[in-house]
């Protein structure tokens, strides 16, 4: 997810005008779950600042520190001191349906979430008997099965014996999914939940997605400013304090749209289906986004188009700073993640931006451009591929 993590972990990224953390507590809170353990690591301070003990949540959250990350099994055998004899366990990159949580509560055994994909190689996915786990396979060229692990489970106190006697995976992690197994083969009966509906923040454009789906669902509210002679259609939700100036037009008809508080929008702006603009965002004269992220401080100059993008926080479009979302040959577009380019499986898509990167006037920026934080451009410039290393 880097450059949006460069500065937070990645749980902390906004999906819907929130951290996606955030949205994984309150469905868990819907579901009935009242104490939360998070274990923390990487840039932890920023978790801690804006969570703090849960009572704004209504819940009673407690932290515990993983100094080397060492897998996802090692992760939950540092919270083994404060867990019940049954526990829910919640991967922080996976949003889990409140249903789906209340049914698994309710099985009363061990039981893990799965979610039928088009393409399993991305994900591990589950070997089932009958409607019960067999095995966990990790990520493969040729998995056996369409299942995929959606990384949501309820266990119970034996998981951490099975972790105590594991030997590091192949990548030199504890991996949970090999104390799954060592359960499954000793003959633990752990009940597969498929899912309705599975969203993962794997890579940049997920965010997009997610934001979507997660607005669909929820219900907007109107606390701003709108001034007469702006229009705004289907669901737009506006934050208190923010202004939404004359001429602007924002159109959340086919997906809704979230503006945070304290913006000034406009005038004369369009601002066009899935967008999520955070707190204290400006948005000029003559600009056209679509379907992206803006987070929070961000100024996007008059006269700019931004489309299909992830942008970070505290960043300055010069006026005339064209975003572009589609590749002159139509083909999908393409990324660099982890140093390797990966394609997107979308027709547009615009670019992933650090914080605190300024673009100088009449910049154009290349679709699947991705920008490190603090980047400056020069006037006139063109940005493409991996910039600011």
């Amino acid at each position: 997810m880097r450059p949006l993590t460069s500065a937070r972990p990645k749980v902390m990224l906004p999906v819907a005008g929130r951290p996606f953390l955030e949205e994984i507590l309150a469905r868990a809170s819907a579901a009935g779950v009242a104490r939360i353990v998070l274990v923390v690591g990487y840039h932890q301070e920023v978790i801690r600042d804006h969570f703090g003990s849960g009572e704004e949540l209504g819940l009673d959250i407690v932290y515990v520190v993983q100094d080397r990350q060492l897998g996802t099994g090692h992760a939950l055998s540092m919270a083994r001191d404060l867990a019940d004899d049954r526990f829910l366990v919640l991967n922080g990159d996976v949003l889990p349906e409140t249903s789906t949580l209340k049914r698994m509560i309710s099985i009363g055994r061990p039981a893990a979430a799965a979610f039928r994909v088009a393409d399993p190689r991305r994900f591990g996915v589950f070997l089932m008997e009958g409607t019960r786990m067999a095995e966990v396979v990790e990520k493969s060229p040729s998995p056996p099965s369409n299942i995929a692990n959606a990384g949501i489970y309820l266990l119970d106190y034996d998981i951490f014996r099975a972790l105590k006697a594991l030997t590091p995976s192949a990548r030199g992690e504890f991996e949970l999914t090999d104390g799954l197994n060592q359960l499954a083969r000793e003959g633990a009966k752990i009940q597969i939940v498929e899912m309705e509906e599975w969203i993962e923040i794997g890579r940049p454009w997920d965010i997009l997605d997610a934001s979507r789906a997660v607005l669909s669902g929820r219900k907007l509210a109107m606390e701003g400013e709108v001034e007469a002679g702006a229009t705004l259609l289907g669901s737009v939700a506006v934050g208190k304090g923010t202004r939404i100036r004359s001429g602007s037009y924002i159109d959340g008809r086919k997906d809704p749209i979230f503006i945070g508080p304290g913006c000034d929008i406009g005038p004369n702006c369009y601002i066009r289906e899935g967008t999520c603009i955070g707190r204290d965002v400006r948005v000029g004269n003559a600009v056209e986004v679509k379907n992206s992220t803006v987070m929070d401080e961000t100024k996007i100059g008059h006269l700019s188009y931004v489309g299909d993008s992830v942008i970070g926080e505290k960043c300055n479009f010069g006026a005339g700073t064209i975003l572009a979302n589609l590749r002159h040959d139509g083909s999908s577009i393409k990324a660099i993640v982890k140093g390797e380019l990966v394609d997107s499986g979308r027709r547009k898509f615009g670019a992933i931006m650090g914080d605190g990167v300024k673009t100088g006037i009449h910049t154009t920026i290349y679709p699947g451009t991705v920008i490190e934080a603090g980047y400056r451009s020069l006037p006139g410039a063109i940005l493409k591929g991996h910039v600011g290393l």
